[in-house]
C-alpha cells in the first residue's frame, strides 16, 4: 500500500525542477543590488565632499594642498617643501620673531611713562600725539612692510580707481592721491581672506581694529594692539552701562570722520574670511555711523598655496606660507565711498551697496552664506576626515 502510495506523488516535471533550482539558487543573492557609493566607502566620501564644495563654495580650498591642506602632494612639491623647512622656515621665523620684538620694545619705549586713553572698559594708545606717536605709527608701518617681504610679498601690486568725467571707475593709477578728497572716511572696508590682511593694512594706514578682549592681555601682541588703538570685544560683559562693541566701533568712526588727528578704523564687514573669489553678505557695523568709507578689495594669485586661510588649520597654514619662497598680493583701492540720504536712513541699503560696488571693480562673486554655513562645511569635513 505505502509502494502505491509513493508511485501516487506527483513528480516534478523538467520545467518545474528547473524553476526550484533557480528559485533556490535565487534565495542566496541579496534582494537589492547594492548601490555603488555604498560599496565604496570612498567614493561615497568623495562624493559627500563635492556637494559640500558646491554647496560652501565660498570656503573651498582649490591649491596644490587641497581640502585641509591634507590632499596629496606630487613628489616635486615634497622635496620643494622638504628643503624649506631646514632652510628657509627657521630663518624667517628667528627674523619675525625678531622684528615683532624689536617693534614692542619701540612701543615699550614710546609708551613710558604714559597713561593710556580710558573709555568705558576699551583702553589704546593710538591718542597719544606728539613725536611718540609719529615713532609708533612711521616705525609700524615700516616693519609691518619688511615682515610682509619676510613672508615672501617682495612685490605688492597696489592700483588706485580714481572716477572719470562720468563718474566711471574706469581710470587706474599706481599713486594714492587724496587732494581732492573734502570729506575724510570714518572706517576703511575690506574683504577678509587671511590674517596677512591685518600686516597690509598695517603697513599702508595703520588702523584700528576690533580684536577679542584676550590678545590685550598677550605677550608682545597686547601691546602693539593698543598702540594701534584696537576695539576690544568683551561678549561676556553684563554690565547695564556697556555699550557693546557696536555702540564703540560707531563713536571711533565718528570720531576719525571728524579729526583728522585721530586714528582710523579697519573693519572686515563679512565677519570671516573666505577663499578670495566671494564676498559675503555684509554686516552693518562700519555703516551705522553714516560716515564716507573707504573700501578695498584684496587679492593673492598663487600657484601652489594659497594665502587664504579657509579650511585648514593655523598651524598647518603658517608652515605652508613660511614654505613658501614668493607670494603675491594684489591691493584694489576704490575711491572714498560717500552715502546719500536714504543709504544713511537705511545702514542695511548703504552696506549692500557698498558690498556691489567692490564685488564687481574686484571681479568677485556674491554669495549669501556666512560664519553659521562655514562652521557646519568645517565640521562635515572633520567628519568625513575622521572616519578615513
Amino acid at each position: 500500500m505505502e509502494s502505491e502510495l509513493k508511485d501516487l506523488k506527483p513528480k516534478p516535471t523538467s520545467q518545474q525542477q528547473q524553476a526550484i533550482d533557480e528559485g533556490s539558487t535565487k534565495d542566496d543573492r541579496p534582494l537589492l543590488k547594492p548601490d555603488d557609493h555604498s560599496s565604496n566607502p570612498n567614493a561615497k566620501s568623495a562624493a559627500n565632499i563635492e556637494e559640500l564644495e558646491k554647496k560652501y563654495a565660498a570656503y573651498v580650498r582649490r591649491d596644490v594642498y587641497g581640502t585641509l591642506g591634507c590632499g596629496e602632494l606630487p613628489w616635486t612639491e615634497k622635496i620643494l617643501l622638504g628643503i624649506a623647512l631646514v632652510t628657509l622656515v627657521p630663518i624667517r621665523v628667528v627674523l619675525g620673531l625678531s622684528l615683532m620684538v624689536f617693534y614692542y620694545m619701540i612701543c615699550k619705549v614710546c609708551t613710558l611713562f604714559s597713561a593710556p586713553h580710558r573709555e568705558e572698559e576699551q583702553e589704546d594708545y593710538a591718542h597719544m600725539g606728539g613725536w611718540r606717536r609719529t615713532v609708533i605709527v612711521q616705525s609700524g608701518r615700516f616693519l609691518s612692510r619688511v615682515m610682509l617681504f619676510l613672508l615672501g610679498f617682495y612685490w605688492i601690486k597696489e592700483t588706485y580707481r580714481i572716477p572719470d568725467a562720468d563718474g566711471n571707475l574706469n581710470t587706474e593709477t599706481e599713486s594714492k592721491d587724496t587732494s581732492e578728497e573734502p570729506e575724510r572716511p570714518g572706517v576703511i572696508v575690506s574683504n577678509h581672506v587671511s590674517y596677512l590682511d591685518i600686516l597690509y593694512h598695517m603697513s599702508s594706514s595703520f588702523p584700528s581694529f576690533v580684536a577679542k578682549r584676550s590678545v590685550a592681555k598677550l605677550p608682545l601682541v597686547g601691546l602693539i594692539s593698543k598702540c594701534l588703538g584696537c576695539v576690544y570685544v568683551q561678549r561676556e560683559s553684563k554690565s547695564s552701562d556697556f555699550k557693546g562693541v557696536s555702540g564703540v566701533v560707531t563713536e571711533r568712526v565718528q570720531e576719525a570722520h571728524r579729526n583728522k588727528s585721530a586714528p582710523i578704523m579697519m573693519l572686515f564687514p563679512e565677519g570671516t574670511t573666505t577663499n578670495g573669489d566671494y564676498l559675503l553678505p555684509f554686516k552693518t557695523g562700519a555703516f551705522l555711523p553714516k560716515a564716507p568709507v573707504l573700501p578695498v578689495i584684496l587679492r593673492y594669485p598663487y600657484q601652489r598655496l594659497s594665502p587664504a586661510w579657509d579650511s585648514i588649520s593655523g598651524v598647518r597654514h603658517v608652515i605652508f606660507l613660511l614654505c613658501q619662497f614668493v607670494n603675491y598680493l594684489e591691493v584694489t583701492w576704490l575711491p572714498v565711498y560717500y552715502p546719500s540720504q536714504q543709504e544713511k536712513d537705511d545702514p542695511k541699503l548703504y552696506a549692500d551697496n557698498v558690498r556691489k560696488l567692490m564685488a564687481h571693480e574686484g571681479n568677485l562673486i556674491l554669495s549669501d552664506i556666512g560664519l553659521p554655513e562655514k562652521r557646519i562645511y568645517h565640521a562635515a569635513l572633520n567628519g568625513f576626515f575622521c572616519q578615513q
